[in-house]
């Protein structure tokens, strides 16, 4: 891996754990000699996050839409700043720097990215690894409303096993360096079920 991509608040959010969980991850990103790359902000968990990298000597990389860029919430400290005319630019560009994707806690923004690059790996559009960083628990009613959809025959098993869920950081990136996509279709047959 040479780079990740973390999705994640551009709010603290109200519990201390997910600022220690955006610098643990951080950190674990920047010791393996990993870039991070995230939307380009100051502010919230995304700036503790490339704060702390920047900090531990890590390389960041920065996707940010000039509407944003122009609020000044842009980080200006950053390794590299893309600014990119839409959101559709941002995530194509994420998408294309990053050999695997990590949610941290976050809104609907966070929700919307990691859905759209997890939905591109169903579709075999790519085959890396997309996955949830569970801060004190934060995502289990999402991962249980997910299992939820599979056992309704609403995804594969196989689809909705490839988002990965850890509550730590060297635990997740482990398991991004052994993953390897399904082959299945994304079409469940009447057949099937």
């Amino acid at each position: 891996m040479r780079a990740l991509c973390v999705f994640c608040g551009s709010n603290e959010g109200a519990r201390p754990e997910y600022a220690a969980a955006a610098r643990a991850l951080a950190a674990e990103i920047s010791g393996r000699g990993i870039t991070l790359v995230y939307g380009g902000a100051k502010v919230g968990l995304m700036g503790i996050l490339a704060d702390t990298a920047l900090a531990a000597g890590g390389r960041v990389v920065g996707v940010m839409p000039q509407a944003l860029v122009a609020k000044e919430v842009a980080h200006r400290g950053l390794t590299e700043l893309h600014e990119v005319a839409s959101m559709h630019e941002r995530k194509a560009m994420m998408g294309d720097l990053s050999d695997g994707f990590i949610a941290l806690p976050g809104g609907a923004g966070t929700l919307e990215e990691v859905f759209e690059v997890w939905t591109w790996g169903q579709l075999g559009h790519h085959r890396k690894p997309v996955g949830l960083l569970n801060v004190a628990g934060f995502y289990d009613g999402l991962v249980g409303f997910l299992d939820h959809q599979a056992e309704e025959r609403f995804m594969r098993p196989e689809h909705r096993a490839m988002l990965m869920v850890e509550d730590g950081p060297a635990a997740l990136i482990d398991r991004f360096a052994a993953y390897e996509a399904p082959s299945v279709q994304k079409w469940i047959s009447r057949e099937e079920r």
